[in-house]
């Protein structure tokens, strides 16, 4: 049986699944199960029906977490992950992947959890655009979830 996609955007809870990284040093964004063409990222164009020249465009307001749950392990019954799970912060002008340490929010062990999280009721959320998944070894996982503010 496939694994739930879950689309509740609104939350409060929003389980993004199990992204799993396929090539170490090509990390994977974590909305890639749920947005796959990352229609809905802040940098897209809003409003409308197609943007100028043809294509779908975003939502008026892209999503954003109050706090994301990054759990090191694949499948189910949960199995640790062989190497460590890389959160990365896209922007910036290095490889942007596991080797870039200035791109690197946490390493986190098998089988550890980190949860990114702001203040209560702070407008300084996250955009779960911005945060990607990379890894020791091929097929290593991380289980994300959203708690939308």
């Amino acid at each position: 049986m496939a694994p739930s996609v879950q689309q509740d955007r609104h939350g409060p809870i929003w389980v993004l699944g199990q992204i799993f990284v396929t090539s170490p040093g090509t990390p994977v964004d974590i909305m890639s199960l749920v947005d796959s063409t990352l229609r809905d990222a802040p940098e897209n164009a809003v409003g409308g029906a197609t943007v100028s020249g043809g294509g779908a465009v975003g939502a008026e307001y892209t999503n954003r977490a109050q706090q994301i749950i990054f759990q090191a392990f694949k499948n189910n019954p949960a199995v640790n992950n062989t190497g460590n799970i890389y959160i990365i912060k896209k922007g910036g002008t290095g490889t942007l992947n596991r080797s870039d340490t200035g791109a690197i929010v946490v390493v986190i062990a098998p089988g550890n959890t980190f949860v990114l999280s702001s203040a209560p009721l702070d407008r300084n959320v996250f955009s779960p655009y911005e945060f990607f998944i990379d890894a020791d070894n091929a097929n290593d996982a991380c289980q994300v979830t959203l708690i939308i503010q």
